[in-house]
């Protein structure tokens, strides 16, 4: 058999150039753990493993090694004398390696290793290019994050500003291919399924658990050096398929295939590796063996959670050979049982989801059917695109309670304007137009009125008791009602305005209420005393001088009649009653009918100067909470319509959701 080592001799000094290194035979250096290739395919001793302080594959033979300082070895397994090749591998250090032949002969088996290196060519990556509605739902959720930093936990908003850098950097990175992780459990053939594909034994198999300690990667075509970066899978451990296995399979040019830790292994960092690379590759294969394809660890930490990535996974059944008879059909089935409870579609008639296919890796039963779905997959091109859109639906599903959790109505006009009337009420409106209303009639009975009747109520006010009236409340009891009644108009307008919200947009209206409440009663108090106050004189009807004037007038015929008969009866004036009396009852007659009269007259234009005052004091009351509470508490809900807007964007709802 023929194979590639990328082994870089300038890290190993103890592998001199002499045909019998350690002073042994190759049959000597295999068996002490050297390089030279097992009859089992697999590389190097755990002997070996353990000088070179490796972990993994990093210690093997032909795994941790660069490609830019390799030499070929000669037919008897030892490093040849001629010079190391000097040429870099193209893309990153990748080593090829080639198939192993078996020969005949009088000493046996001969092992052969073939160092192919090509120049490095120039490359043109072309970038990933995201169709028109991925691009949209990915600009909302941009704009949903933005809007809503200053409203939600860090904690909320994290899922999915992962998901917005991840798509960035993908975006940046080549979009001809496809990466693929081959995940699964301990013993379930991954990696046996990972060399079959390439061809060649790339991965370690075996018995020894775990067996995969860190990712490997092999890559069907030049160009994906920096997708591999992204994944943290340093240059040691980057592989080709085997070249005949790849020049013959075309299809799968584009293909980087990812062979993960076990997602049950006993070592921690194995998992989180796993963890960190799943969410990072286009698309996944699940392997599965027949022992724990029901495992709870896996469909409760891994597929019920992707169950929105079912387009950009696999479900491979593996081991079927050991199964007997029908028994492969019907686990199966109870495999695509299990996933659909999941949650998970399944490709099936033609419809889009997860393809579940049953083969062995070991005898290559179903491979072929594998790596023909594969084909079509990543001839699409569209898995990372798909990968980027399952996520954000998964960051949308993680976001909906705080942006769609119930129906919302928002700040109806009918709660403005009960806001606005208990401010007024609190700052005194009513009782302020109801007082200007009875200072214009006064006004009106003291210019209209008789001159002796006013005497009289002045007099009347002036000495007699203040029998009959209401105590007035004190300064401080009617702060105090005041504040209450402001603090309770706050309440309910913010109750009302966050009615149906989701819990930190509710807060946050909340809040805004209570910071523009701080302070507004003493706002109010100040703009109660300038309301009250209106310009100038208040208007008069203009009837009201020829009122005056009449008064006046009888006021002046009851002098003239008076004086007429104190005349007469002084002998100044010749007797003649008639018409003095005449002057004075007309004067004391007509002076209280005319004030009847105009306090009459006097009640509408004193009723429209009350509520005049009570809408000025009103405006004023609206005005200032307005500015202060329900301005405010309007930007909040306005915001909230608008990152609920982008949430419809995300989720693909249109302008809006419930």
């Amino acid at each position: 058999m023929t194979a590639v080592t990328d082994q870089d001799r300038t890290e190993h000094p103890e592998r001199s150039d002499r045909p019998d290194a350690e002073g042994g035979s190759p049959e000597a250096q295999d068996a002490k753990g050297g390089y030279a290739y097992r009859d089992d395919g697999h590389e190097g001793h755990e002997g070996h493993e353990g000088r070179e302080g490796h972990e993994g594959h990093e210690g093997r033979e032909g795994y941790d090694g660069y490609g830019d300082d390799t030499s070929d070895r000669e037919g008897d397994g030892r490093p040849s004398k001629g010079p190391a090749s000097q040429a870099p591998w193209d893309d990153g250090l990748i080593a090829r390696r080639g198939s192993r032949a078996a020969g005949t002969g009088a000493a046996g088996t001969e092992r052969s290793a073939v160092l192919e290196a090509r120049k490095p060519a120039p490359q043109t990556v072309t970038p990933l290019v995201y169709d028109p509605p991925l691009l949209s739902r990915l600009d909302a959720l941009h704009e949903l994050v933005g809007l809503s930093r200053a409203r939600l936990d860090s904690r909320t908003l994290a899922g999915a500003g992962r998901v917005l850098d991840e798509a960035t950097v993908r975006r940046r990175l080549s979009g001809q291919h496809t990466v693929v992780a081959i995940a699964g459990a301990t013993g379930s053939g991954k990696s046996q399924l990972f060399n079959t594909l390439a061809g060649v034994a790339i991965s370690e198999t075996g018995v020894r658990r775990p067996t995969t300690a860190a990712p490997i990667a092999c890559s069907w075509s030049d160009g994906a050096a920096s997708l591999i970066e992204r994944l943290g899978i340093p240059p040691r451990l980057r592989r080709r398929p085997l070249q005949a296995m790849a020049d013959a399979d075309d299809r799968l040019r584009g293909l980087v295939l990812v062979d993960l830790p076990d997602h049950d292994s006993a070592a921690v960092q194995h998992r989180e590796q796993v963890d960190r690379v799943l969410a990072m590759v286009d698309a996944v294969i699940w392997v599965v063996d027949p022992e724990k394809y029901a495992d709870a660890m896996l469909h409760e930490r891994y597929l019920r959670p992707m169950a929105a990535h079912a387009e950009v996974m696999f479900v491979v059944l593996n081991q079927i050979d050991r199964l007997p008879g029908e028994a492969a059909e019907q686990v199966l089935d109870d495999l695509r049982r299990l996933l659909d409870e999941d949650g998970i579609a399944l490709s099936e008639y033609g419809e889009p989801g997860t393809t579940v296919l049953a083969l062995s890796a070991l005898t290559g039963d179903g491979v072929d059917e594998l790596r023909e779905a594969l084909g079509r997959f990543v001839a699409e091109r569209g898995a990372a695109g798909r990968r980027i859109g399952a996520d954000v639906d998964v960051a949308a599903a993680r976001l909906r309670p705080v942006y769609a959790h119930r129906r919302w109505a928002g700040l109806s006009e009918e709660a403005r304007e009960e806001f606005s009337d208990r401010l007024a009420d609190a700052v005194g409106a009513g009782a302020a137009g109801e007082a200007a209303e009875r200072a214009w009639l006064r006004n009106a009975n003291r210019a209209c009125g008789t001159p002796w009747l006013r005497l009289w109520r002045w007099c009347q006010d002036r000495g007699g008791p203040p029998t009959g009236k209401f105590p007035q409340r004190t300064q401080p009891d009617q702060e105090v009602t005041a504040r209450q009644r402001v603090e309770q108009a706050v309440r309910t307008v913010s109750d009302r305005a966050s009615q149906g919200l989701p819990a930190p947009w509710a807060q946050a209206v909340r809040e805004a209420a209570v910071r523009g409440s701080q302070g507004l009663p003493e706002t109010l108090d100040a703009l109660a005393v300038r309301a009250s106050l209106p310009p100038g004189r208040p208007p008069r009807p203009g009837w009201w001088p020829v009122a005056v004037l009449a008064q006046a007038s009888m006021t002046i015929l009851q002098f003239v009649g008076g004086l007429w008969l104190l005349g007469q009866i002084i002998g100044f004036m010749s007797p003649n009653l008639g018409v003095p009396v005449l002057l004075m009852v007309i004067g004391i007659v007509g002076g209280p009918l005319i004030e009847w009269s105009c306090r009459m007259a006097a009640r509408g234009p004193a009723r429209r100067h009350g509520q005049e005052a009570e809408r000025r004091l009103r405006e004023a009351a609206a005005g200032c909470g307005r500015a202060r509470v329900l301005d405010p508490v309007a930007a909040e809900l306005l915001r909230y319509r608008e990152v609920r807007e982008q949430y419809g964007r995300v989720v693909g709802a249109g302008a809006g959701v419930n």
